[in-house]
């Protein structure tokens, strides 16, 4: 709900020279090798999907299903993100328009206040729509509130009506994505922090306090298109995928890995993690078929109902869905 799957434009590709902006800081070739089991014993880890729409949208029932799914042994939890909804609903707006999105932010800081250990993603916020030094000001306070529990999931959008209420051009939203990531990287991590891009610039300013997390929060990039894929390689801590199958699964890992051969990845970004959503419920099989293609982290959600559903009887299933997945926990 976020900027997936059509999630990129051919116009902004983060190949070869790029980030650019800040921009002059060193890259190399990408070496990362996205074969988990080259990694030691890594067991995948499992996340839920969209806290903050649909049936849930107020306090109490948000409560309900961010502390049921740390309890049941959850790793994270992921926000889904439209500040506005196409009224009336067209494609490729992805549900009606009466649906409720409670902020991203907003969100995030409440789960924190409710939780103590699970992790706290979002999945995803429309980068280029956003302001990134405001921006990133907020997820540092949500990544300190929380005791350094924030992961930063970012995709460039794809409903044009969106960038039109808000006044960004549509077509630049691949560039402002690859600069906005940057920008934000440098408030979160330099001392005196200095950015001269296109969309973004600042000097001789601060904002404290950082994030807790060394040397950030983790940031993952979205989307499926080739200008997404390379841009997670030579940007990201990890790259999301939404919405995806097993078979959609393995021809984005292969993407990723053909993405690696041509494109510069930033000095002192570690192994590129993978994470992705499926199209629904999984069994112990399914799970295992994405972690055998080396899937990090499997981010459950019910099913796209959920988000025009409301009442507690939505809710009650959505807390049934969490009982029932956590099986594949510790399996």
């Amino acid at each position: 709900m976020e900027g997936e799957p059509r999630d990129d434009d051919a116009s902004s590709s983060a190949g070869p020279g790029a980030p650019q902006g800040d921009l002059g800081r060193p890259s190399r070739r990408l070496t990362i090798d996205l074969d988990r089991f080259d990694q030691g014993d890594i067991k995948m880890d499992y996340g839920y999907f969209g806290f903050n729409h649909g049936a849930l949208h107020d306090a109490d029932s948000i409560t309900r299903v961010v502390v049921a799914a740390e309890e049941l042994g959850y790793e994270s939890i992921w926000t889904g993100e439209h500040v506005v909804l196409v009224d009336p609903h067209e494609a490729p707006s992805p549900v009606p328009p009466e649906t409720n999105f409670v902020d991203t932010i907003a969100s995030l800081a409440f789960a924190a206040a409710k939780t103590e250990r699970i992790k706290l993603g979002s999945g995803i916020i429309l980068l280029p729509q956003r302001n990134p030094v405001v921006l990133a000001k907020e997820l540092a306070g949500v990544d300190v509130l929380s005791k350094g529990r924030l992961l930063f999931g970012v995709g460039v959008g794809y409903v044009p009506r969106e960038f039109e209420t808000m006044g960004i051009p549509y077509e630049e939203r691949g560039a402002r994505m690859t600069e906005h990531i940057e920008a934000i990287r440098e408030l979160w991590t330099a001392d005196k922090p200095s950015f001269d891009g296109q969309f973004t610039q600042f000097s001789g300013i601060q904002s404290n306090p950082r994030p807790i997390q060394d040397p950030h929060p983790p940031i993952l990039v979205g989307g499926m298109s080739g200008p997404a894929l390379r841009r997670a390689v030579a940007q990201g801590d990890g790259w999301y995928g939404f919405f995806m199958d097993v078979d959609a699964t393995a021809a984005a890992i292969k993407g990723l890995e053909d993405a690696a051969k041509s494109t510069e990845r930033r000095e002192g970004l570690d192994r590129l993690t993978v994470s992705v959503t499926p199209p629904g419920p999984v069994d112990a099989d399914t799970a295992k078929r994405y972690e055998d293609l080396g899937v990090d982290r499997l981010i459950l959600m019910r099913g796209f109902a959920d988000m025009s559903a409301s009442g507690g009887d939505a809710v009650d299933g959505i807390v049934d869905f969490l009982e029932d997945q956590a099986k594949l926990i510790g399996g």
